[in-house]
């Protein structure tokens, strides 16, 4: 087994008092290097009615090493595509991960696109982490009867080295989780608890784009394809559903993934149920990530605190972000950014 120590740091971002784009909560940040070494966290900033924009700050470390607040800058994504925009004057750009993606030369941001057919996943790119360009929804190539396009999807998240696909063709791999019908937990629950999964519901995909002009490829509405379920629910833990996390980081051990799992919370009950959120962890094969080495059979970071049970809906803990610390010649220390139901705060995932 591998031997996975966590202890928790500190709370590094909360609602800021009289902020209106703030004032249900900040959650769900991606966290990134920027070509100047200094780390950036891109909270999900809530307004009123849930309206989601996506932040940018910078992490401040003590002394030791320890992050411990940030500098906000300002907004770099609000909703104005129409896919972003809700029909009630809503809208939502939510919960990103970014990742630089070496054989395109950018960062790319994947983000939940929440407009007016539901959430969907979108991408931006950027050079230095300020300045992003949209590069539209997400495409899916057909899966056997499914078409991805029509279907809810999330929790995506890019490897930063081109992989083979399936077929053999230099790729951009993503890892993302398509809601099928009838498989929230909201409708899971309802099942009957001894029921087979459907290993093809609830459950994080891996999925493929050519790489066919290098890094001159252009990413615009890029549709991926080879899709492949790369997980889906296993243990107790997890049973409803499970979903990507952080973005995956290349290790001894090959690709750590930080993922997240949600069972029905002990004091649920049949007209009032509640759910659980959790976090594991999963290695993947450094040259066939569609290959799992390990995956751990008991999470590893649950919410015990206060802040991480109360709140607009409580009981969760949803890691975003990671942060290998190679600043601090400590490279096998990696920092989990992960967003927590605090009072102050409404949880959306």
């Amino acid at each position: 087994m591998i031997p996975f120590k966590l202890h928790r740091i500190c709370t590094i971002m909360e609602p800021e008092k009289g902020n209106e784009l703030e004032v249900e909560g900040v959650l769900n940040p991606a966290v990134a290097r920027g070509p100047d070494g200094h780390l950036y966290i891109f909270p999900r900033l809530v307004a009123k009615n849930n309206y989601s924009r996506i932040g940018i700050a910078k992490v401040n470390f003590n002394d030791a090493g320890d992050p411990e607040n940030v500098k906000r800058l300002g907004i770099v994504l609000e909703p104005e595509m129409d896919y972003e925009k809700r029909p009630n004057g809503g809208g939502g750009c939510e919960d990103p991960r970014i990742t630089y993606v070496e054989p395109v030369e950018h960062y790319i941001m994947t983000y939940t696109a929440y407009g007016p057919h539901g959430p969907h996943i979108a991408m931006a790119r950027s050079k230095d982490l300020f300045n992003w360009e949209r590069l539209g929804l997400v495409e899916f190539s057909p899966y056997k009867k499914i078409d991805f396009n029509g279907i809810n999807n999330k929790d995506a998240s890019f490897f930063p080295t081109d992989l083979p696909s399936p077929h053999n063709h230099i790729s951009m791999a993503m890892l993302h989780r398509p809601l099928f019908w009838e498989t929230t937990p909201e409708e899971t629950v309802k099942k009957e608890i001894a029921r087979v999964i459907d290993k093809h519901r609830e459950s994080i995909w891996i999925s493929y784009f050519n790489l066919k002009q290098g890094k001159h490829t252009s990413l615009e509405n890029a549709k991926f394809t080879s899709h492949h379920c790369l997980a889906h629910p296993m243990e107790t833990w997890e049973n409803l559903k499970i979903g990507g996390g952080a973005p995956p980081i290349l290790t001894k051990h090959g690709w750590l993934m930080v993922y997240h799992g949600v069972q029905n919370h002990e004091e649920a009950t049949k007209d009032k149920p509640t759910f659980c959120y959790a976090a594991g962890v999963m290695i993947l094969s450094e040259k066939n990530p569609n290959k799992i080495l390990y995956r751990s059979k008991d999470p590893i970071l649950t919410p015990d605190l206060v802040d991480e049970k109360i709140g607009t809906v409580g009981n969760v803990v949803f890691p975003t972000g990671a942060d290998r610390r190679d600043d601090i010649n400590q490279p096998n220390r990696i920092d989990i950014y992960y967003g927590m139901p605090t009072i102050k705060s409404e949880w959306q995932n």
